[in-house]
């Protein structure tokens, strides 16, 4: 039998400090569309094997096999940062996607016969929730991290796991904690302590730099040299139909969420296929990131300074030092920001997780992503970043001399972005990915500056 997850807040503490809000959970919320997904040995759910070119719409692929450490290093904390599993599109998308349809409809006879399917189709997907598929894949992670890291905790010291508070990450840390759970045969059952509001101070959503740009100028001059052949092809094959490229682009979009929505592949991803259309969509999505909240945003990286502030203080056990969008009180109490924990837990969003991993200095490029011609030798693609249910994890070790290590003691620091070691070569890291921990610290120079980054500047 399956619970569910309702889709409001039918008991959530709220505490106030101040100008501050947290909600601290409760109990499980109240049932709306959107499923809690009791843990499994395989989803409930299947999707076939995802596209990776779907930039943000992608669903979670590790990018490598993960790499276990050294054998002279032990584990002995893991911070995990996650993004929500697959949603359906956001009204506002969902707005544009059906625009671009009716006017696809307005075509008395399609002359190209890739668009005969149009004929019968319905456009049936909901707003912004997750979909069954996505709440599945916070429940494999779940049973992964158990799989993983479950040896670091203890009925004592349960993993702390905190969102943002968007339904769709609420939803989706609640059911990792369900995956790892039932990993762990009720052995160990942690719980969704802290939700951070989006109308406050909060680490875990780029919701407090007013002042930052947009990636519009970048996506829309990329939108110009990839979509007019395809809008072409397009509007030959629907006479009449007058499709712009913007349609174009939220006309692509269907493959990847009618794809996570109904669990086979969307018709129109053969559609867009047979057009040669990917490349060019997964790139507006690497700029769309890159100049929203990345280093291409003058005011990008800084939005990512309170998360690596408050992961700096986990790891080294000392009080957060921050002066960006960190809600202080929090931060000081044991009960809402524990400093002696094995195991965290983080949910989040796309464009948050950008800033983080710029703000870290992560998938650096030499020069700025050009918006009219992509390098295929780029370390900034979003589907390899930010899928759906994509995660960081920041492992700390404890390293001891060994054959084949000589010389190597002491606390070390390795991350993985969707199972992939990066190199942080930023921190001197040899070459499995680990650096010493004191030099990772060091390395962070742009988050713990007294100024917070570029923090001012949000609000000139």
């Amino acid at each position: 039998m399956l619970p569910t997850l309702r889709a409001k807040t039918a008991a959530l503490l709220v505490f106030s400090f101040s100008c501050y809000a947290c909600y601290v959970y409760a109990k499980v919320l109240a049932s709306r569309s959107t499923p809690a997904l009791e843990s499994r040995a395989t989803p409930l759910v299947h999707v076939p094997a995802p596209q990776h070119n779907l930039a943000q719409y992608s669903p979670y692929f590790p990018v490598a096999a993960y790499q276990a450490p050294p054998e002279t290093c032990n584990i002995t904390q893991v911070h995990i940062l996650q993004r929500h599993g697959a949603r359906y599109p956001t009204s506002g998308a969902g707005a544009q996607i059906e625009a671009a349809l009716a006017k696809l409809r307005t075509a008395k006879a399609y002359t190209d016969p890739r668009l005969a399917f149009l004929r019968n189709f319905t456009y049936d997907l909901g707003t912004n929730d997750l979909v069954a598929f996505g709440a599945a894949q916070s429940v494999d992670a779940g049973q992964e991290a158990f799989a993983r890291y479950g040896h670091l905790v203890s009925g004592d010291h349960l993993p702390f796991v905190r969102a943002s508070s968007s339904e769709r990450v609420v939803l989706s840390a609640t059911n990792w904690t369900a995956g790892f759970a039932a990993a762990s045969k009720g052995e160990f059952a942690p719980v969704l302590s802290v939700i951070l509001p989006e109308s406050g101070n909060d680490t875990l959503d780029d919701n407090m730099c007013p002042a930052a740009g947009s990636s519009d100028p970048q996506t829309n001059a990329w939108l110009a040299v990839f979509a007019p052949r395809i809008t072409e092809q397009l509007n030959a094959g629907a006479p009449g139909a007058n499709v712009s490229d913007t349609d174009t682009f939220n006309l692509i979009s269907l493959c990847p969420f009618e794809t996570v929505a109904h669990g086979v592949r969307s018709q129109f991803c053969g559609l867009f296929e047979s057009m040669d259309a990917f490349p060019g969509f997964e790139y507006s999505g690497d700029l769309n990131k890159y100049y929203g909240t990345g280093y291409g945003q003058p005011l990008g990286r800084v939005q990512g300074v309170g998360y690596v502030n408050e992961l700096l203080a986990r790891l080294t056990g000392t009080p957060v030092h921050d002066h960006t969008q960190t809600n202080q009180t929090l931060d000081a109490s044991p009960a809402t920001f524990p400093l002696d924990r094995s195991l965290y837990a983080d949910f989040s969003h796309d464009n948050q997780m950008a800033a983080i991993y710029a703000a870290l200095g992560l998938f650096p490029e030499p020069v700025p992503l050009d918006p009219t011609k992509p390098d295929p030798a780029r370390a900034w693609w979003a589907s390899r970043l930010v899928p759906f249910s994509a995660r960081m994890v920041v492992e700390k070790l404890e390293c001891v001399p060994g054959e084949d290590e000589a010389g190597r003691v002491g606390e070390h620091v390795r991350i993985l972005v969707n199972d992939a070691l990066q190199p942080l070569e930023f921190c001197g890291a040899s070459a499995d990915g680990l650096c010493a921990l004191d030099a990772f610290v060091e390395s962070q120079a742009y988050a713990r500056s007294d100024g917070g980054g570029d923090w001012e500047k949000c609000f000139e």
